[in-house]
């Protein structure tokens, strides 16, 4: 792995909330911002013990995080979350909605248990972390909601519709959230990264990932700390005027 860059206070002072944070991306969005200055509620399914390496990063880096284990497609799960982080922290100023799940199977196949289940977890949990953290950001006229989509969701993928297009209505969203609320100091951006060494990829048929990896420009899989970067500048200042954009580390898998 490559060793971070040296942390230079970007995000001091700043109260984030990473879901999805207990491993992959969000573990390391989680742990950079904590490196940056930012306190770190870190919210996952799972519980303390598995979500223990990010949250002794988050401490190695002279913060204490508060973990919340949440099923953040559930809307009275998230209310309490919101509820205990703005107790906690008294404000929650970069909500980063990272949670998400890949399914592989064809339309012609696919069960409505599994459809549900991913349209759940990757898109309507991402409306109700915002609904629920939005407001008290209004309120302040200061805010940053970045979430990551997928380079799937721009081009599609054989064997993955329910996620392909979750992904697509996360930039939907993204865009018109940010016609909503930017003129009212929330900016809302996504990131839509290619395929990344994650525990998320490895779970993956070895065919899917030789056939994705065939299609890569970039000959390689991605890296997190690859995708960790972009989630630092849309926090910070230095991202002040990205507006419902979607940026996308993707080895050249989607080029605009």
């Amino acid at each position: 792995m490559t060793p971070p860059a040296p942390a230079s206070g970007l995000l001091d002072g700043r109260v984030a909330l990473v879901t999805g944070a207990a491993s992959g991306i969000g573990q390391g969005i989680a742990v950079a911002y904590a490196r940056e200055g930012a306190d770190v509620v870190v919210v996952d399914l799972a519980g303390e013990r598995d979500a223990a390496a990010t949250l002794d990063g988050i401490r190695a880096a002279g913060h204490e995080p508060l973990h919340v284990q949440a099923d953040v497609s559930d809307a009275a799960a998230v209310q309490a979350m919101a509820a205990a982080a703005l107790e906690r922290f008294g404000r929650v100023d970069v909500l980063v909605n990272n949670a998400g799940i890949f399914r592989e199977a064809l339309v012609e196949s696919m069960t409505v248990e599994d459809w549900d289940r991913v349209i759940a977890v990757n898109l309507r949990s991402v409306f109700l972390c915002t609904r629920a953290l939005l407001p008290q950001m209004l309120e302040r006229s200061d805010g940053r909601i970045i979430t990551i989509a997928s380079q799937l969701g721009q081009i599609g993928g054989a064997g993955a519709a329910h996620y392909a297009a979750s992904k697509a209505g996360v930039i939907g969203l993204t865009k018109s959230l940010a016609r909503e609320v930017s003129a009212r100091g929330v900016l809302v951006n996504a990131i839509a990264p290619g395929p990344i060494e994650t525990p998320l990829l490895a779970g993956e048929t070895e065919a899917w990932r030789s056939t994705k990896l065939a299609e890569l420009p970039i000959g390689r899989f991605g890296r997190v700390e690859e995708v960790v970067p972009t989630a630092v500048l849309l926090a910070s200042a230095g991202g002040s005027y990205y507006v419902g954009q979607t940026l996308g580390p993707n080895g050249g898998d989607v080029m605009l």
